[in-house]
Formats: structure tokens, sequence, C-alpha cells
């Protein structure tokens, strides 16, 4: 297996088990109680549609939005690079 897809499965477990955890945390109350906001982000291309309950929720997934679009530019242009091209 190659680096770079070793490093793809391990970023895909450590997710799983974040949101396990989450999941997990959550339903027994052990984590903090506040209310409750909504919010998502869907891709359209390289345009976002994003939305939630209240403005903080809006602003930190747009925050979030741009910073895996960055990264994911990023994985897109490394390889040219590092073949030289």
């Amino acid at each position: 297996m190659t680096d770079l897809a070793f490093l793809g499965f391990l970023l895909i477990t450590v997710g799983f088990l974040l949101v396990f955890l989450a999941v997990l945390l959550s339903g027994l109350g052990l984590g903090k109680t506040r209310p409750k906001t909504t919010g998502g982000v869907v891709l359209l291309g390289p345009f976002p549609i994003v939305f939630g309950s209240d403005t903080k929720t809006v602003k930190t997934l747009i925050y979030l939005t741009l910073i895996l679009m960055l990264v994911a530019l990023v994985f897109t242009v490394m390889p040219v690079l590092l073949r030289g091209g």
C-alpha cells in the first residue's frame, strides 16, 4: 500500500472513530449541554450552498468549507508539482 493510500485509509478511520465517539458521548449525556444548532453544506461543483439555524453556525460552516476546499485544491495540484510539471 502506498503512503498516500495509507494516509487516506487512516483519515477515514479516524473520522469514523470521531463520529462514533461524538454519538456515544451525546447519547450518554456526557457532553456539554447547550442549545442545539444545525447546519450543513452542499457542494455543487466549486459552489458551496451553506445553510444553518443561526449565524454563528453558518459562519463556522463557511470557514470549514473554505479550509476543506483549499485542502482539496492542494491535494489536486500536489501530484503535478511533485512530478515537476
